[in-house]
């Protein structure tokens, strides 16, 4: 989609601007799930907003009811008997059984509306779909994958080419997402995480199967009522489990298959088999991976997922190149590193581009030389690891989502010494080897680290100030336990190249600011350039922690640096870009937060995009629709635009001392 033009609008506190009408509606949980459900229509399903009525009024026997969207035949009136399609939308928890709220009463308004051929009835935490059959004396209601998007037959859609696949938009995959795993875990009998690893296969096949161009990962209406179609269905997605299993043998060991049911496991493919995961932006992708993977995987290391919008901010700010070797030692579920690789992937199809004779229509060699050194950078510069090898399972599954590069994640204790990590890892990576690291450690003394592992790092080491601002190690090791990120940030910096090497680091405030831990500033003064330390909220992470933390930019300084600051007593002196930042996006509770006006209103950008559509024989066409956004009051893209800004200046200043 393309940017054309912008609108600002104003939105009154607990109103949302409907995404159809754009009349002003009550922001209820119901609501939520049905502006959802109305951007769907228009950017996956493809249905103009000129054939889409809001709680349109029909009539049912002697009496009028509102249903929540009422989708029309092309060209025809905004009248009962000229609706098509039927949506009803309730807020999660309502029952699909319930005899107000559930199915039935979706059926009845299709029944009342003649030429009304399809429903779904919704609550985001389940979804039903139907087609109505007529017979002789009745209307038939037959369940069906999903309604079928504009210019597409049904019996098209439910086995689409690639290029008919969708985008997911809003949080329509995260609802995919939580209904599957609900589902296996309601009806397979599964713990939650056995759930989510089942679940973790089915989406690797979808993934290959859109890597592969032949869409075999379908299910039919047919194969979704008969127990013979789930046979048919469990055999097809077992020959595209082959080869994930044979492609990934570092994820998958050789006797793993897909142990679901084949009704559980029919279900979960019909929930997915419309998305096109791989086109799908990437923060709809993350905010749906990991908002399953957490409650799912989360252990007792003070594990939680580093916010999307810090992990762009890190990306920004260090600008890793296609040369530079990128490392995680904490790498979670891949959140920095899955950033920092689509932004050098971005620079090397940049590069390629102004290389092509025609940028808008590469030539077979050209293509193949763009996938050569994506190929090349994935398998050589990114690394991971995480001492959870379950996280780093999940990490992989969520570099595949994110163009690949999953070989070169590890399960290993970054900590330990690096002669018991894996011989893989040793040869494939050493200590300062790394030209960017990004990370957010574990925190918190409670979390224990092996006192064998302490011998490697001067931080866990007694210390003596000897003077105003100097410390020296002293004899023997520090009492007691030492907290994992103090040995993280130490660790992290023997990662990275001696005089160029650079890295982000989450820490606790404690570290720059408790006067008992004046030592490891000196420490971090001594054998690191602070580049820049950006203030952090205490909404940063919560609602899982409220630990003030800072974000703090190094480079590792030589070791001729570091030897003539020693000779010389003096440290050179330098500038730092330092920031404080009020606003991340989201309050306490986890909730997104909008910029407001001075009167609290919500502003809100609309905006002309252009909305790709393929029809059954292929064709594509295009067309304009007005989109609605509000704007995440967010203060971290002002923060690396600033610092990038800064470091400009700074370049200037020292071409002109030069010259």
């Amino acid at each position: 989609m393309a940017q054309t033009t912008e609108e600002v609008f104003l939105v009154p506190e607990g109103k949302i601007r409907d995404f159809i009408d754009s009349k002003l509606r009550k922001l209820t949980p119901e609501e939520y799930v049905r502006q959802n459900i109305e951007r769907a229509l228009v950017l996956e399903y493809k249905y103009v907003r000129d054939r889409i009525e809001v709680e349109f009024s029909i009539k049912l026997g002697s009496k009028r009811k509102k249903v929540d969207l009422a989708v029309f035949l092309e060209g025809k009136e905004h009248k009962q008997e000229f609706i098509y399609i039927i949506v009803e939308t309730k807020p999660a928890g309502t029952s699909a059984n319930d005899k107000n709220e559930g199915v039935e009463q979706l059926k009845s308004y299709i029944a009342a509306c003649m030429n009304c051929k399809y429903g779904m009835w919704t609550n985001g935490e389940e979804r039903y779909c139907f087609e109505k059959e007529e017979t002789v004396f009745e209307y038939k209601f037959k369940d069906i994958i999903d309604i079928p998007p504009f210019g597409i037959s049904l019996e098209v859609w439910e086995r689409p080419a690639v290029q008919q696949l969708k985008p997911a938009t809003g949080d329509n995959l995260l609802f995919a997402f939580k209904r599957c795993h609900n589902y296996i875990h309601g009806n397979q009998g599964l713990s939650k995480q056995a759930a989510f690893f089942e679940l973790l296969k089915v989406i690797f096949c979808k993934i290959e199967d859109e890597r592969s161009g032949k869409v075999n990962f379908y299910v039919t209406s047919q194969e979704l009522n008969s127990m013979n179609g789930w046979l048919k269905v469990k055999s097809r997605i077992g020959r595209i489990f082959d080869e994930v299993r044979n492609k990934y043998p570092t994820i998958f060991k050789s006797t793993d298959s897909i142990d679901l049911d084949p009704k559980v496991l029919t279900y979960i493919m019909s929930q997915f088999q419309g998305y096109y995961l791989l086109e799908t932006d990437v923060d709809v992708k993350g905010k749906a991976y990991e908002e399953i993977v957490g409650p799912n995987l989360r252990g007792d290391r003070g594990e939680f997922f580093t916010p999307r919008n810090i992990c762009r901010m890190a990306v920004e700010m260090l600008d890793p190149e296609p040369e530079h070797i990128t490392i995680d030692p904490a790498c979670g579920t891949g959140g920095f590193l899955i950033l920092a690789m689509n932004h050098v992937l971005r620079k090397i199809e940049e590069k390629e581009k102004r290389r092509w004779r025609d940028p808008w229509n590469p030539t077979d060699a050209e293509r193949e030389e763009l996938w050569r050194k994506r190929r090349e950078y994935m398998d050589a510069k990114v690394f991971g690891m995480d001492i959870n090898p379950d996280l780093v399972r999940a990490c992989k599954m969520n570099m595949v989502m994110n163009n690949d590069g999953s070989g070169n994640l590890y399960p290993a204790d970054s900590l330990a010494n690096p002669a018991t990590w894996s011989e893989d890892l040793r040869k494939r990576l050493s200590l300062g080897a790394a030209d960017i690291l990004m990370t957010n450690p574990p925190f918190g003394s409670k979390i224990p680290v092996d006192p064998i592992h302490f011998d490697q790092y001067d931080i866990a080491r007694r210390w003596e100030k000897v003077s105003e601002g100097r410390w020296l190690t002293g004899r023997g090791l520090r009492g007691g336990n030492v907290p994992p990120e103090q040995l993280f940030l130490e660790r992290c910096v023997q990662f990275i190249k001696p005089g160029t090497g650079r890295m982000a680091i989450v820490l606790p405030d404690s570290i720059l600011s408790n006067p008992d831990l004046e030592f490891m500033r000196f420490w971090i003064l001594k054998n690191t350039q602070v580049l820049a330390s950006i203030d952090m909220p205490q909404e940063t992470f919560e609602p899982w922690t409220g630990t003030q933390t800072s974000v703090l930019f190094l480079r590792r300084k030589s070791p001729e640096e570091i030897k003539t600051e020693e000779l010389t007593g003096k440290m050179q002196d330098y500038n730092v870009f330092m920031a404080i930042v009020e606003k991340v996006g989201h309050d306490r509770r986890g909730n997104v937060i909008y910029r407001r006006d001075p009167e609290g209103n919500e502003i809100m950008v609309e905006q002309d995009m252009s909305v790709r559509q393929v029809d059954d024989r292929g064709l594509v066409t295009v067309r304009k629709e007005r989109l609605q956004q509000k704007i995440v009051d967010d203060q971290l893209p002002l923060i690396s635009q600033a610092y990038l800004g800064w470091l400009k200046e700074r370049s200037h200043e020292r071409h002109a001392i030069s010259a």
